[in-house]
């Protein structure tokens, strides 16, 4: 349901799993807990670097959509500045984003 927050006091995406855009080609996958001065701060992070990769970024988004998030971070903040979008992961799936 839009608008509704889990946790009140928390932004509305707390707790819900989020694909961060960087202004570059990569892009990050976790839980999103808040946003500090230091940046966006994610739980349970999937890193896609295009470099070395393998694979695209949208073949990591339908592995990731369908397997879950294979998480390389415990914790991550990532600085604000340097987020293009962030979007819900479950838009990718139904083709919004």
């Amino acid at each position: 349901m839009s608008g509704h927050v889990f946790h009140p006091g928390h932004a509305e995406l707390h707790g819900v799993t989020v694909v961060l855009e960087m202004a570059g080609e990569g892009l990050y996958v976790g839980r999103y807990h808040e946003e500090t001065p230091a940046g966006i701060l994610l739980h349970d992070v999937a890193e896609h670097q295009p470099a070395g990769a393998g694979v695209t970024r949208e073949e990591f988004l339908r592995k990731t959509l369908k397997f879950g998030v294979r998480a390389t971070h415990k914790h991550l903040v990532i600085p604000t500045a340097q987020v293009r979008r962030i979007s819900r992961l479950v838009e990718w799936e139904s083709g919004q984003s």
